[in-house]
């Protein structure tokens, strides 16, 4: 058979060999699918640990402090409640028989701002994360 005479024979020619024997040609074809898989578990517990630590701060505080100071001086009108920088002046007066004014006294007020180191143990709670990974059964998995 020539080239041209070949090409134009049918399948069922063409399969068959010089003897007359037919041979099956075989193709294999693949196909993929996908699935989850689990390989393992996490389990993530919260761990709280508390321990005694110690706070040093400055504490602040105000208190007032009241000085009287003794002026016995006569005035013609009541003076003023007054400020001299830090301090409040308050003037007190008392009346006299011969009904005349006297300013006996001054009180002077004054706001005192003190502070001091404080210490003291208090208890601090922290929490920590503790992750354990366990391997799943692999062959509880292929019966799935």
């Amino acid at each position: 058979m020539s080239e041209d005479q070949f090409n134009e024979t049918t399948s069922t020619e063409q399969d068959r060999n010089e003897d007359g024997v037919v041979i099956p040609l075989y193709s294999e074809e693949i196909s993929a699918e996908k699935r989850a898989l689990t390989t393992s578990s996490v389990q993530v517990a919260r761990i709280t640990k508390e321990h005694e630590q110690i706070v040093n701060e400055m504490l602040a505080r105000e208190r007032v402090e009241v000085e009287r100071r003794a002026i016995g001086k006569p005035v013609d009108t009541v003076p003023e409640i007054r400020h001299e920088g830090d301090t409040i002046i308050v003037p007190v007066i008392e009346e006299v028989l011969e009904r005349r004014l006297i300013l006996k006294e001054e009180l002077r007020v004054r706001r005192v701002r003190e502070e001091r180191p404080h210490q003291e143990r208090v208890i601090v709670r922290k929490q920590e994360a503790v992750v354990t990974r366990s391997p799943v059964d692999e062959s509880r998995q292929r019966t799935e």
